[in-house]
């Protein structure tokens, strides 16, 4: 044990004091707010402002309508052509409009869709003309209402007036199907990033151990399954580290946007998201996160840490080896976001159970309920699994790094490793 404590504390001191620990720990969070801020700024200056011209000859679409959308709605501008119609036919560019809609005679009481022509000589895409159909549409609407006798009372009956299911548990009436979606959503998505980000991490680690010939000294003195061990708690422990410095930047960003003014919004995010876990087991939602968290990352860095143990400083060679594994991590989040569609389907709880999907899969259930859900021996076995399959793992890993970490020059085969893993020593 006194061996796997100096492995993990070299481990975790060692990549705690690099500077790109430091830089990443700060970089992030300042990278996801800019993220999000960014992605919303390049929306609002990429959307295009259409000025189109409105040739009408079925007497539905007049100045006045269009008028009228116009000012409900400023992402385009449409203006009705009365007398210059040709002129803008030959030449919409020289008459200031970027193109024109020919829209002939109509029939009010047909029921097929009438299908207009946007007509310009650049191309645009749907999101760009949506606007204009939406307002197109809106007039449309209102013509034929006012041809069937329907005024706005009525009108609005027939738009807003629908029926929407709501899924209740009646065993607790207190859950909410939006709410569990959102947060399992969100776990599956840490975890798989989690997984992927720190996993590689291993897997480098290892590659610079072999190439740098530290493992051969370390090697000599500690067995194979104390060395993996040690690596990944040691790098586990770096993960949570980071993870907690992330929760406590936005805990003081929060506290600091409260104290410079803009309490009153920071105040109202908070209720919402209390009124939010409120339908939710929080305790057992965050216990749950821990451990799949963790368990999940000591499972997959083990044969991340293998195929580093097995390869050179040939990347393509080390990417190549950890496709299948990463593949692994991928299928588990495609099967998530059908688990979180329907969360007690077979694959759901199949997926939940199997070691290689346990991680992403189940936090996916358990925001919807457990035991009513996820009964508690669901939950029990797949940790159970979980822990045996990491156990196994190491184990695998540490014969493969045994061998592996010694040999340089080669490139190994899976069915090569499957050799050394199982080789008697």
């Amino acid at each position: 044990m006194h061996k796997i404590w100096l492995i993990i504390k070299r481990e975790y001191l060692t990549r705690v004091r690099k500077k790109t620990f430091i830089i990443s720990t700060l970089l992030f969070p300042l990278l996801y707010l800019a993220l999000i801020f960014g992605m919303g700024y390049i929306a609002e200056k990429s959307r295009q402002h259409l000025n189109v011209a409105v040739i009408d000859s079925s007497g539905y679409f007049t100045a006045e309508a269009l008028e009228k959308q116009n000012s409900i709605d400023n992402s385009s501008t449409l203006t009705y052509i009365k007398d210059s119609a040709d002129k803008i036919i030959t030449d919409h560019k020289a008459a200031g409009y970027d193109g024109y809609i020919l829209i002939q005679a109509i029939d009010w009481q047909s029921a097929k869709t009438e299908s207009l022509q946007f007509k310009s000589n650049k191309s645009y895409g749907s999101g760009t003309t949506a606007g204009v159909e939406a307002k197109l549409n809106r007039i449309w609407n209102e013509v034929k209402n006012q041809k069937l006798g329907i005024d706005v009372e009525k009108s609005n009956i027939l738009t807003n007036s629908r029926i929407s299911l709501l899924a209740t548990n009646i065993k607790d009436e207190a859950a909410d199907a939006k709410t569990a979606e959102s947060i399992a959503f969100t776990c599956g998505l840490l975890i798989y990033l989690i997984l992927l980000i720190y996993g590689s991490q291993v897997m480098m680690g290892v590659m610079e151990e072999k190439t740098n010939r530290i493992a051969e000294v370390i090697v000599s003195s500690v067995k194979p399954f104390q060395m993996m061990l040690g690596k990944i708690l040691g790098i586990g422990m770096v993960a949570l580290t980071q993870f907690f410095l992330w929760i406590a930047f936005v805990f003081i960003v929060y506290n600091i946007g409260k104290a410079s003014g803009s309490g009153g919004m920071a105040n109202a995010m908070v209720g919402n998201m209390q009124a939010m876990f409120s339908s939710v087991n929080v305790p057992l939602i965050l216990f749950c996160f821990g451990f799949y968290f963790l368990a999940g990352f000591f499972f997959y860095a083990s044969l991340y840490g293998a195929i580093g143990s097995a390869v050179n400083e040939d990347m393509r060679e080390a990417q190549s080896l950890s496709f299948p594994i990463t593949m692994l991590v991928v299928l588990s989040i495609a099967i998530m976001t059908s688990t979180i569609a329907n969360p007690t389907s077979p694959i759901a709880v199949w997926a939940s159970i199997i070691p290689f999907s346990s991680p992403i899969v189940m936090m996916a259930r358990i925001p919807f309920g457990v035991p009513n859900t996820v009964p508690w021996w669901q939950l029990g076995l797949s940790m159970a699994s979980l822990i045996i399959g990491f156990i196994i793992t190491v184990w695998f890993a540490g014969k493969i790094y045994r061998t592996g970490i010694l040999m340089y020059g080669k490139k190994p085969s899976w069915k090569e490793m499957l050799r050394w893993a199982f080789r008697k020593n």
